[in-house]
């Protein structure tokens, strides 16, 4: 990476989280004493390469203005749209003043409460020296079937499948076309997806299994138990 290129933060937070069956979108949550989108937040402030994160927050959320975080001098909101690649095409926007075309964007999700410095760096530093870009990802160690409900057609070869993680990291310019053009397309569920439909081939990191996403009501005492973790191992170190 070059003196000049600066690497940017993501985090799209204008979703609901219906399947967490809570009285509040899913990053408003408590976890381990604070909300989730607070860990999400203070993990990438942690990292300390990001010239600036960009928050899309949903015009009517009305818990993102009480956390402290909301006005940090670091963090940049901007208004979130109806699908994840409007919020982050809106973000991207937000910070359009300031940032250049060869710059990266790191793009992470607001329920990865659980993401390490460790992670953001090892990602930038191995993509750093290419063009496009890619992603945080696990191997599939489970058996894999293709399935037209209720039963299986097919059993896929888990030596090819990889879970996509976050944060997604791309160039500026490059992920911002890639989304404009993709823009309504339902088939773009993350930012690695837009990239693919230009005919792009992003790479894959391997990345911890603990940068879980927060989508179920188990999922939050998962979440703590890997940040209490975390936190044994960063004092053992």
């Amino acid at each position: 990476m070059t003196r000049s290129t600066k690497c940017w933060a993501v985090v799209p937070a204008a979703g609901v989280g219906k399947r967490m069956n809570a009285d509040r979108p899913k990053q408003y949550l408590e976890l381990a004493g604070k909300t989730v989108i607070e860990h999400t937040l203070s993990r990438l402030l942690q990292a300390d390469v990001f010239a600036a994160i960009a928050v899309a927050i949903s015009p009517e959320d009305p818990y993102w203005p009480e956390l402290e975080l909301s006005t940090h001098k670091n963090i940049v909101t901007a208004a979130g749209g109806k699908e994840r690649a409007d919020s982050v095409l809106s973000a991207l926007t937000a910070i359009r003043a300031t940032a250049s075309d060869e710059d990266w964007v790191l793009v992470h999700d607001a329920a990865r409460p659980c993401i390490t410095s460790a992670d953001i760096h090892h990602l930038i530093d191995t993509l750093n020296r290419g063009d496009v870009g890619g992603i945080l990802a696990l191997p599939s160690h489970d058996t894999l079937k293709s399935v037209q409900e209720p039963r299986i057609i097919g059993t896929l070869d888990r030596k090819h499948i990889w879970r996509a993680l976050t944060p997604q990291m791309f160039r500026y310019g490059l992920l911002k076309n890639a989304l404009e053009v993709a823009a309504g397309n339902p088939s773009i569920t993350d930012e690695a997806s837009a990239l693919e439909l230009q005919g792009l081939q992003p790479n894959i990191v391997e990345g911890r299994p603990d940068n879980i996403k927060i989508t179920r009501p188990e999922d939050l005492a998962l979440a703590q138990f890997y940040l209490e973790q975390q936190y044994l191992e960063e004092q053992n170190q």
